[in-house]
């Protein structure tokens, strides 16, 4: 799978190791940055190149994008055309028993194709766990999912 992969210095380490880990696992990994640690750096410089590599080819590959919390990365991302961006923050304690449900559902219902990660949330062994759960996890294409995807891909939203 062509996986894309951008971070600013708040998750720069575990980038690292994430890159390094699904290429180990057979994925063709483009890594955006950042490519040094620099606390100064901004992540939009960071997403802004995957979120644009998603949006042309929006189900033939998957971006990965890390930050402190994510969500500054996720409303970056999402401004993209056909990008679906989701974050994720590790365990939930929310009263659904299953800790994955978000992930699973991401890309069962929504087809997510970028998965923003809160790395101040995550160990390296916890990283890997929620990316290759959501990376497996394929999309339903069930008729509802489908027609709420083509509404929200019809939206166009003039200046």
């Amino acid at each position: 799978m062509k996986i894309f992969v951008g971070t600013d210095h708040a998750g720069y380490v575990l980038k690292e190791k994430l890159v390094s880990s699904l290429k180990a696992q057979g994925h063709e990994v483009i890594d955006k940055g950042a490519f040094g640690y620099d606390e100064g750096d901004d992540y939009p410089d960071f997403v802004i190149p995957v979120a644009r590599e998603i949006s042309k080819d929006p189900d033939n590959a998957k971006g990965i994008i890390l930050g402190a919390t994510g969500e500054g990365e996720a409303i970056t991302a999402n401004k993209f055309p056909h990008v679906r961006t989701i974050v994720y923050y590790g365990k939930s304690h929310s009263v659904v028993d299953d800790e994955a449900d978000v992930l699973v559902r991401s890309r069962e219902h929504n087809n997510a194709n970028i998965l923003s990660l809160g790395a101040r949330y995550f160990t390296e062994e916890s990283m890997m766990n929620a990316v290759n759960l959501w990376l497996k996890t394929p999309y339903s294409e069930g008729e509802r999912h489908v027609r709420r995807l083509a509404k929200i891909d019809a939206i166009k939203i003039n200046d």
